[in-house]
Formats: structure tokens, sequence, C-alpha cells
């Protein structure tokens, strides 16, 4: 069986990435490496990575998809994701809703979707609303 330990997200400059998502996810985490600082997310790490930070010769792109958190303070950390800088999506989506605001989604999730300064999708689910496919 495997597990899941850690979660690259490309970021174009440390110290904004450190600051934004220790404000979101609440923890200041640490720096690794010039390009790379890592957040303790119960057990898997989510690393921000600038590859040119760490001497790599490309910049970082975007993910494709979004990263899913669960939270145990949806409203809360949809505050700090505002005052972090978070872009939030004016989308509403036919059979989601409006991903820029906390709703209760079709498969029973109370969540919201944002981007970080990057363009990373995100996602924040309320934990005791989880839908894990059971």
């Amino acid at each position: 069986m495997a597990h899941l330990f850690r979660v690259v997200v490309p970021v174009r400059d440390m110290e904004s990435a450190a600051r934004f998502y220790g404000q979101v996810l609440g923890t200041p985490g640490q720096r690794v490496t010039p390009g790379r600082w890592y957040f303790d997310c119960e057990g898997t790490i989510l690393a921000c990575f600038d590859p040119r930070a760490d001497g790599d010769g490309y910049d970082a792109q975007p993910l494709p998809e979004p990263i899913y958190f669960a939270v145990d303070d949806l409203e809360t950390t949809y505050a700090n994701a505002k005052a972090a800088g978070g872009m939030f999506s004016a989308d509403v989506v036919p059979g989601v809703g409006p991903l820029g605001h906390i709703a209760k989604r079709p498969w029973g999730e109370r969540s919201f979707y944002a981007h970080d300064p990057w363009g990373n999708g995100l996602c924040f689910v309320d934990e005791k609303t989880l839908f894990t496919g059971r």
C-alpha cells in the first residue's frame, strides 16, 4: 500500500509563497533549500517549489488541476485565503455551484475554490463533509 507524503506546488517567489501559504494554512512551515519551502499538512508535505531559486533552468508553471485540502474551519480558511491575496472566481459551474464562495456541492461537500498568486488551483473542503467516493 502506498502513502502520499509530498505534493509539489510550483511558485515563482519563495518569500511570497511562504507568506501566502503560511497565512492560509496557519503554519509558518520551513525553508528546506533556497527554492523549497515545506508545510506539514498532517503528515503530507505541501512543498512550494521555485525551480529558478534552486538553480534549475526553467520557470515554474501552474498545476493543471486544483490541490484539495480538508480543513476543520472552512470560514476561517476562506477569510485567511482572502487576506493572503488568493484569487476567487466569480464563475458558477452548472452542477457544481459558485466556485469562489463557500457552497454545498451536489456531492455533499462544503467547499470553496481559489487560486494562489501563481495560478495554482486550490480547493478547501470542510473536513466534516469530505466525499471520498465511498
